[in-house]
């Protein structure tokens, strides 16, 4: 495209548009009527970001720049507009339907990340970078897992199709017995039961190493969470994977989120209106992060299979006449709301350090506390170690340590 060098450009308010990749960024200029000043490439390095941004103010008084992937491939460009005091929103990219009009490449979608700046269709802050270190941690720990199963069905797999000795001796064993088995194996036999053989024992220690892995960076996300938002670790049925999952969709500004709805429709938890003539009805969001969604998911199953007050609800609303998606869609709805209040305002966490010592100064057992308030023994065992959150217990057992 041909660049259009404008006299005055120093008194003319124009807004910016970036596509952004792994090696390069593509600039766009607009004028604050929308018409297309001028675009260049850029190369995704330190020099490239201020070659970038002294391309923008060229043209005249930046107004907003809007980045397309400004947590992932535009975040290098989106921390060096940031320093230096220009105002970056977030773009989505464009859907379907106009690609389908318009085309693809990337001038065209630099252009359409500064129109959506200037209409204010994008009008979200980007993400910060104090979830950075969570972002990464979560997503070790997810390869780990998947990594883990996939040699859990290679090892199924073997085993169906493997020698009838070696099918019979192995196939009937689970789990971490099967693994723990196959990982000392000593390959003997003929040249087809040698490397089945192996490929299992292979396939086992991976399987360990994975598990191991995955247990120190699931401990290491732990703290780290922890840390970072202690009333959202808390919170009840939030654990280490499922709290780092809601801070990297929220990022560390969740003040970017202007109200708990706008939370909820960001984690498809929100029902969008899809009514019509006499027709009134809505229909579940499919717009919003798939991830986030699947967190609050858990939250409510872990509620609901525990939880007093969510057992209670889901009865009422089964009784109403609900059915048990309705039901969970409904907790999905609610669990946001807390989540949101944890992610936006200081929670106080109830202290519990002092439960073990004080219960073991007066040599009472679990199974004492256990029985006195008809729990499992390790239900308290999790609330002594901050497993799990329960305050009216908390309180109640402090309460009765007390009085012991």
């Amino acid at each position: 495209m041909t660049s259009e060098v404008v006299e005055d450009a120093a008194d003319q308010v124009v807004f910016g548009g970036v596509d952004s990749h792994a090696d390069t960024i593509h600039v766009a200029v607009i004028s604050d009527n929308g018409g297309h000043l001028a675009d260049a490439e850029f190369a995704t390095t330190t020099a490239g970001y201020a070659a970038a941004l002294a391309f923008l103010n060229a043209h005249g008084h930046v107004r907003a720049i809007g980045v397309e992937g400004t947590s992932s491939y535009g975040a290098g460009f989106t921390r060096a507009a940031v320093s230096r005091g220009q105002h970056v929103v977030e773009v989505n990219r464009p859907d379907r339907a106009e690609r389908r009009r318009i085309g693809k490449s990337d001038p065209i979608d630099a252009y359409a990340a500064a129109r959506a700046a200037l209409s204010g269709r994008a009008s979200s802050a980007p993400k910060d970078d104090t979830v950075a270190g969570i972002r990464a941690l979560h997503n070790a720990a997810r390869s780990a897992v998947k990594a883990r199963t996939a040699a859990l069905n290679q090892v199924g797999s073997i085993l169906v199709t493997a020698p009838e000795a070696i099918r019979a001796r192995y196939g009937q064993l689970k789990g971490s017995d099967r693994t723990d088995a196959l990982a000392r194996l000593r390959p003997a036999g003929d040249a087809v039961h040698a490397a089945v053989l192996t490929a299992l024992k292979s396939l086992a220690r991976r399987i360990k190493e994975l598990t191991a892995e995955h247990q120190a960076l699931v401990k290491a996300l732990d703290n780290v969470v922890s840390v970072h938002n202690p009333g959202l670790r808390a919170a009840y049925g939030v654990g280490p994977d499922t709290a780092a999952q809601l801070l990297v969709t929220a990022g560390g500004n969740p003040e970017r989120m202007r109200t708990e709805a706008s939370f909820a429709a960001l984690c498809e938890a929100a029902p969008v209106p899809a009514s019509s003539g006499r027709t009134n009805r809505h229909r579940l969001s499919r717009g919003g992060d798939r991830a986030a969604n699947a967190a609050l998911y858990r939250i409510a199953l872990v509620r609901m299979s525990s939880d007093p007050r969510t057992r209670d609800y889901v009865a009422r609303q089964t009784a109403a006449g609900r059915t048990k998606k309705e039901i969970i869609r409904l907790l999905k709805r609610a669990v946001a709301r807390e989540i949101f209040r944890c992610l936006t305002t200081t929670v106080a966490v109830p202290a519990i350090a002092d439960l073990r010592p004080l219960r073991q100064s007066k040599n009472i057992t679990l199974t004492a506390v256990a029985r006195h308030f008809g729990v499992w023994p390790a239900t308290i065992s999790t609330l002594e170690r901050g497993i799990r959150r329960d305050d009216n217990l908390t309180h109640a057992y402090r309460d009765w340590l007390h009085a012991a």
